[in-house]
């Protein structure tokens, strides 16, 4: 089965059934599987074969969607990129995937324009927007989407190979330690997998109403568009959350039944008086991408009492491991359950030795997991590792869980996140949920940084509802009746906002450090 085979299988089964709505458009499941027919076509037309690369430098967006199910259409890659990204990033991806065509939108052009100039494997660059002819970019010829979306199938469509699950479907880049992103190889029957998986506890149907506010260069927006149209469901795409009443009415007026977010969504959403809106729809939210405080969700319960609520626990490399059933909310506060159907997990000691219970790195078999990054071996070989079996490869993922005697699975921290303090090992993310839990904190993190004595100080940065009278004593206050004295932070900094990486993580590198007495 192929990742296009979802949409596919729909336009059949219920052609004329709503598939994306985004702003004023509104597609039918016949109408967006034609278009991204003509869309592959036109990429063909462009060079574009079997395993090239297709960037997909857009906003979300119709074009968006219909780019991305016309690359696969084609037999291609399709690579989404943070629209947002700089001239000399983008540079740097279409290089090192060796590009076949970038489709970007025309408000980017600068930035599009000073990237491709000193690219040379790209066969074309098509634009988004106002058809005009007084555009060029040395060496690359443009093609305005509208076109492209128009062209004819040739005579010969009906000899064309169509591809096979083994063959790679998409490039996420993922960033690197060394600020150079690693591209994920993800195959067919990867992305397959891991959607039919998470369908599994979702249970989505044809009545669903999808939201998806996440940018679609985020695995966990991307998915959403895979489990909408597999299950024949309707799709509301947004660019973001940036205007939260906004899209709670959105959110009433079409019926929405599943709000896939992050921590960061579900902090605005607090803020917010959210019995004002009729959500009797709602059905579920989904949370990934770093872990929803226990606060967090305890409110989002006692406000929406009949939404379930999937805390969840994934990683680019594999897409999802890991679901807690919102049942067991009460009786396991912290967990990301246990690993969802058709993947194992386990733990491995600091010697590498396996173990089933207690706290180590985890390890993660399944059909989901990547075929490695792309054109990089020696990073694959650090977190692709011989398994169990003869012949299989596991990921290692850098995540510290402890497992308790259930199966039930707790998240500590990234390897590289451990603080040490005094001598001790101590998890940022048990100091956040304590942070996380003193009323009017809103979103807190936690570092390590250097100090001659405690070889690593704790400091801890927060942000506060708007109407609190928080002060950074009292924090420290409360953290020091909550805490071991080891794991309270040394320091507390009240910020207006906590960095961000482009998919909505706390970006922990680029917190300050404070000026040591």
């Amino acid at each position: 089965m192929l990742v296009n085979s979802g949409l596919e299988a729909s336009a059949r089964q219920t052609p004329d059934r709503e598939a994306l709505v985004c702003g004023t458009r509104r597609l039918t499941y016949r109408e967006l599987n034609d278009a991204a027919n003509r869309v592959a076509d036109g990429l063909r037309q462009l060079g574009v074969g079997r395993g090239d690369r297709v960037v997909v430098h857009l906003e979300n967006s119709v074009e968006a969607v219909l780019t991305i199910f016309g690359a696969l259409k084609a037999g291609a890659v399709f690579v989404p990129v943070n629209p947002t990204v700089k001239a000399d990033k983008l540079l740097y991806l279409l290089n090192d995937c060796e590009a076949s065509v970038l489709v970007s939108d025309r408000r980017a052009l600068p930035v599009v324009t000073d990237a491709v100039s000193k690219c040379g494997a790209l066969n074309a660059v098509v634009l988004v927007g106002e058809c005009t002819g007084d555009i060029g970019i040395e060496r690359h010829p443009i093609v305005w989407f509208a076109a492209l979306a128009s062209t004819e199938p040739p005579a010969d469509a009906a000899d064309r190979r169509r591809p096979i699950d083994q063959d790679l479907a998409a490039l996420i880049y993922t960033s690197g330690s060394t600020g150079r992103g690693k591209g994920v190889m993800l195959t067919h029957a990867n992305m397959v997998a891991a959607a039919s998986s998470i369908q599994d506890y979702l249970r989505n149907t044809p009545n669903d109403v999808i939201l998806d506010v996440l940018p679609l260069s985020f695995d966990y927006g991307l998915y959403q568009i895979f489990l909408a149209f597999n299950a024949g469901a309707r799709l509301v795409l947004e660019r973001s959350f940036a205007y939260p009443t906004a899209l709670l009415d959105l959110m009433v007026r079409e019926g929405v039944t599943a709000l896939p977010i992050v921590p960061m969504i579900a902090a605005l959403l607090l803020k917010l008086d959210l019995g004002a809106y009729e959500l009797r729809s709602l059905r579920y939210v989904t949370n990934t991408g770093a872990a929803l405080p226990t606060a967090h969700i305890n409110t989002l319960r006692e406000r929406l009492p009949h939404v379930r609520i999937f805390s969840m626990y994934g990683l680019t490399e594999c897409k999802r491991v890991s679901y807690l059933d919102p049942a067991e909310i009460d009786a396991r506060p912290g967990s990301v359950g246990k690993a969802m159907s058709n993947v194992e997990v386990y733990l491995v000691d600091e010697a590498g030795r396996r173990m089933d219970h207690g706290i180590g790195e985890l390890v993660v078999r399944g059909s989901n997991v990547m075929q490695g990054y792309w054109r990089s071996p020696e990073d694959t070989a650090r977190v692709l590792k011989p398994g169990l079996l003869p012949g299989e490869r596991v990921l290692h993922t850098g995540d510290i869980f402890r497992i308790d005697d259930d199966g039930f699975m707790y998240f500590q921290s990234r390897t590289d996140d451990v603080i040490k303090s005094r001598g001790q090992k101590v998890s940022p993310r048990e100091i956040e949920n304590v942070l996380h839990a003193i009323p009017g904190v809103a979103e807190a993190a936690v570092i390590g940084v250097p100090d001659p004595v405690l070889g690593e100080a704790i400091k801890a940065f927060v942000t506060v509802t708007r109407s609190s009278p928080l002060t950074e004593q009292d924090v420290l206050r409360q953290c020091a009746q909550a805490l071991e004295d080891f794991m309270v932070p040394k320091w507390v900094e009240i910020v207006d906002a906590l960095p961000r990486t482009g998919s909505g993580k706390v970006a922990r590198k680029a917190l300050g450090r404070p000026v040591l007495p």
